[in-house]
């Protein structure tokens, strides 16, 4: 049996991985389960699938835990710290899915125990590229890719003669605001962002693909995991969600990924790897979509694309610091306190006004990404003022 830790256990992309698990109970034993403070759907989860450890990453919420799963013999845990503990307590199989920068120090941690590691969460190639593809040369470590876009993109690229490859082409939704104005957009509300038109995804994530920042995350992330220049990388919208990515090859081929926008195909791919497993999804009635539309991104209305190239083209603690001030004013966006279109820009003042060499560890990493958390803050301070 391949023993699985699920980091981020009660989010979107954790639930859907312990659908799959508890699926084919034979094949998996559940090690460890985290998640930030919902205590309730964590307990249920462990006591479901037997895990052996649930820890939740606030600790205040330790006692609840505790208390939820007394007389179950699953051991409780809390704290940052603990999270990281348990990252590292050696599964064959840890995903990723802790939303935002958080997620960096325990990927790092299940990393370094050389096992087969998920990345669902963009955060760490894109803030840590070069720490995290160093730390998984280092210590043997499988890293596989969970994003529907670069799962579709692993199922597709030849590693054996990348040199054939000619494009990457990323697809997006373009999210709920796609055929909206600026002055739409500008009015636009939290509950508004969050109603993704295909996906069901967490409020950060949501916000993201309405602003188009999170292709511009996955754009720097694919530049992290295929050996292929960056600028011959690629976003198009394609508002079906039925391809997922596609790879363009020199002859003239052009390799595509189709599926049902549901996480648990490449969850399952993931799990499965190098085999393939079953699934809940029906197979796609590729009748009943009748047309796929493709259409050129609008960089006027979608300023985080450009913003999130050039950090790319830049390098060094760019990324990095793009991905810190877009979670602080997400974070304020979604709290009411600045209006949609100031999330971009608060991204860019903050790329402006923050400068610092590369990083080339992890606690250089983190401290970059403090460091840019406090402008990005003052800044949503500015706007609200």
């Amino acid at each position: 049996m391949k023993t699985i830790t699920i980091l981020g256990a009660t989010g979107s992309v954790g639930s859907s991985t312990l659908d799959l698990i508890e699926r084919e109970p034979d094949k998996f034993d559940v090690l460890a389960l985290t998640a930030n403070c919902d205590v309730d759907k964590l307990a249920a989860a462990a006591i479901r699938t037997n895990a052996r450890r649930a820890v939740v990453a606030d600790g205040s919420c330790l006692g609840d835990l505790r208390t939820a799963l007394a007389g179950t013999g699953i051991e409780c845990a809390g704290g940052a710290d603990a999270v990281c503990e348990t990252a590292a307590m050696g599964a064959d199989w840890t995903m990723g899915a802790i939303v935002g920068c958080a997620g960096l120090p325990p990927v790092m941690a299940a990393i370094a125990q050389g096992g087969t590691v998920v990345l669902a969460n963009k955060e760490p190639l894109v803030s840590a590229g070069d720490v995290i593809l160093e730390a998984a040369r280092v210590h043997g470590a499988t890293l596989l890719p969970c994003d529907s876009e670069h799962n579709a993109i692993f199922q597709c690229f030849d590693f054996e003669r990348p040199e054939s490859v000619r494009r990457i082409i990323l697809t997006a939704s373009g999210g709920p605001f796609r055929d909206k104005s600026l002055a739409e957009m500008r009015a636009m509300t939290p509950a508004q962002a969050v109603a993704h038109p295909n996906w069901s995804m967490g409020a950060k994530i949501s916000v993201d693909s309405a602003t188009l920042m999170n292709k511009g995350l996955e754009l720097i992330e694919a530049a992290r995991l295929f050996p292929i220049d960056h600028d011959r990388i690629e976003i198009i919208l394609h508002r079906q969600s039925v391809i997922h990515s596609l790879v363009d090859y020199v002859d003239g081929s052009m390799l595509a990924q189709l599926g049902p926008p549901d996480m648990r195909t490449p969850i399952a791919y993931c799990l499965a790897w190098p085999d393939r497993m079953a699934t809940p999804m029906a197979p796609l009635d590729l009748v009943a979509i009748g047309q796929l539309d493709f259409e050129a991104p609008d960089p006027v209305r979608f300023p985080a694309l450009r913003l999130a190239r050039e950090a790319l083209d830049a390098g060094g603690a760019r990324p990095a610091i793009l991905n810190a001030a877009n979670e602080v004013a997400v974070a304020a966006f979604l709290a009411g306190r600045i209006g949609f279109l100031e999330i971009a820009a608060i991204v860019a003042d903050t790329l402006a006004g923050y400068d610092p060499v590369a990083p080339e560890t992890l606690d250089g990493v983190l401290a970059v990404d403090a460091e840019a958390r406090r402008l990005a803050s003052e800044r949503v301070k500015d706007c609200v003022a």
